[in-house]
């Protein structure tokens, strides 16, 4: 079945960088397009940024333009979220997403406290 884990969460300084990663199995990784959200706690889920199948294209949310950076490798069936100046308004819980269905990870919690 499909299955989706993340990890890479942590607390992490005003400033500060952190890279999230989602381990991906149970279906041909490279055939969907993947997507990263976030919820803050009393907030609705958000999305983050969105990748392409194949990596060659990628869409973010304005508050997060310029400062993260989302990727795959299709080798590893990983999807990767670099996130760069790190504020406390990015503190959630962070999802990854898989198109075409309702496919979600558990969650990885990031706080960014100083």
């Amino acid at each position: 079945q499909v299955q989706l884990v993340e990890s890479g969460g942590g607390l992490v300084q005003p400033g500060g960088s952190l890279t999230l990663s989602c381990a991906a199995s149970g279906f041909i990784f490279s055939a969907y397009g993947m997507s990263w959200y976030r919820q803050a706690p009393g907030k609705e889920r958000e999305l983050v940024a969105v990748i392409t199948r194949l990596g060659d294209g990628a869409n973010y949310a304005d508050s997060v333009k310029g400062r993260f950076t989302i990727s795959r490798d299709n080798a590893k069936n990983t999807l990767y979220l670099q996130m760069n100046s790190l504020k406390p308004e990015d503190t959630a819980v962070y999802y990854c997403h898989r198109h075409l269905g309702a496919y979600w990870g558990q969650g990885t919690q990031v706080t960014v406290s100083s």
